[in-house]
């Protein structure tokens, strides 16, 4: 297959999924066969385009081709019922063949109540939380198995697993399409927050691929915070993901030189860093601290982001309250992935040495033996310490387990330089 026309239909799937699924479940009433169509749909393109051509509206294309796809599962399962009448009625009242689509292009800016809809869909009480996430995460999030499994620190069998009964569950709970009572939105909150709080770190630092950022995941997940937060102004902690998200994003500029190499943070310049953004990102984090609650794992965690963004170079940063707040969050939310981070932090406040001890205390704890920022963070310090053997093997060790290719190649060059 062409690349560049695979490249255009990933591109487009991850900018028009969410909004495809949320329109064939609005009109079906059926979570599962909304996704099924819309995945048919996306494997038509696949196998179209690059023989036809991309098509002038390929979301359109898309959303028209899912609902064909809806119908003829409903026929098929001899299911003459209202849904295919308001399917066909929504392809006859307004979208042409495919090959003639010639209406708006998506505009990024807009945010649909059908998509926010989807996400309270899926983090529904019936389901618990990890197959809340893990279908999220799938069908708004656009995300594989396999980076869906990074991001949750479990197996791909155990994400497909999940997605499965995720569904079929909602299917038999009859869960119907429609933004909850604002009284029930406190009881879904946590799992739509943790939702997108893991689609922005996929787009931050991809799990696959050639690309080390997926930043229109990442932009997409902020807008989405930025939508929740108005939706629910008193929980400070929409306030705080909004805070951290935005924080994050003004690195974004200097994450990458002008070969699309990745730049580690010690190694950006500042100055590229989005001043806007910041300014954002800490009037949120104040808009959350004014609710006079107390801060919660994201309000922590943008605190963090905070000292870095108001720190002229990396020597200059704050690194003592930076270990005091993830010492905060690590009582608040325990992670072996917050212990890594405060292990990285102590080491720029009081030396290698005592992160070291850290690290070990991880590698016991098994919790962390496919993440490969453990082994990456572990060969820094070894150099650190001139231990250069010991830091060439963890860092190459780090390469071999990370799904990258732009991370596998900035572990691999440090490595050739320790």
């Amino acid at each position: 297959m062409n690349q560049t026309v695979q490249g255009r239909v990933a591109a487009v799937w991850r900018m028009e999924s969410a909004r495809i699924v949320a329109a064939l479940t609005r009109s079906l009433g059926d979570f599962g066969l909304a996704e099924d169509a819309a995945q048919e749909a996306l494997a038509d393109a696949l196998t179209q385009w690059p023989e036809r051509g991309v098509p002038e509206n390929p979301g359109a294309w898309l959303t028209t081709v899912a609902r064909r796809k809806a119908i003829d599962v409903l026929r098929r399962a001899e299911r003459h019922d209202a849904r295919v009448t308001v399917l066909g009625a929504e392809l006859r009242e307004g979208e042409p063949e495919e090959e003639h689509w010639t209406g708006s292009p998506w505009d990024p800016d807009r945010i649909d109540d059908d998509v926010l809809g989807l996400i309270f869909i899926s983090c529904h009480p019936v389901l618990a939380r990890q197959a809340q996430v893990a279908l999220t995460l799938r069908v708004v999030g656009g995300l594989t198995g396999e980076e869906i499994a990074r991001a949750c620190l479990i197996s791909t069998p155990a994400v497909q697993q999940r997605i499965v009964r995720a569904k079929k569950t909602l299917a038999a709970a009859n869960v119907p399409f429609e933004l909850p009572p604002r009284g029930e939105f406190g009881q879904r909150l946590a799992g739509v927050l943790a939702v997108l709080y893991l689609m922005f770190n996929e787009g931050y630092a991809a799990s696959r691929g050639t690309d080390w950022m997926r930043p229109e995941l990442s932009r997409e997940a902020l807008r989405l915070a930025r939508v929740l937060a108005e939706l629910v102004p008193d929980e400070p902690e929409a306030h705080g993901l909004v805070a951290l998200m935005e924080l994050t994003a003004a690195r974004f500029p200097a994450r990458l030189d002008r070969n699309g190499d990745p730049v580690l943070l010690a190694d950006q310049d500042r100055t590229r860093w989005e001043r806007g953004a910041i300014t954002r990102g800490r009037a949120a984090l104040a808009r959350g601290d004014a609710l006079r609650r107390g801060r919660g794992k994201y309000a922590l965690q943008a605190a963090i982001a905070e000292c870095h963004a108001v720190a002229a170079a990396v020597d200059e940063t704050d690194w003592e309250r930076i270990v005091l707040l993830y010492e905060a969050l690590g009582r608040i939310a325990p992670n072996p992935v917050v212990e890594l981070n405060r292990a990285a932090a102590v080491a720029m406040a009081t030396g290698p040495a005592a992160a070291l001890r850290i690290l070990d205390a991880l590698d016991a704890g098994g919790k962390l033996d496919r993440y490969h920022l453990l082994p990456a963070t572990r060969g820094e310090l070894l150099a650190r310490l001139g231990r250069s053997t010991e830091a060439r093997a963890a860092l190459e060790s780090a390469a071999a387990m990370t799904g990258n290719a732009r991370e596998r190649e900035v572990l691999l060059r440090r490595a050739a330089e320790v």
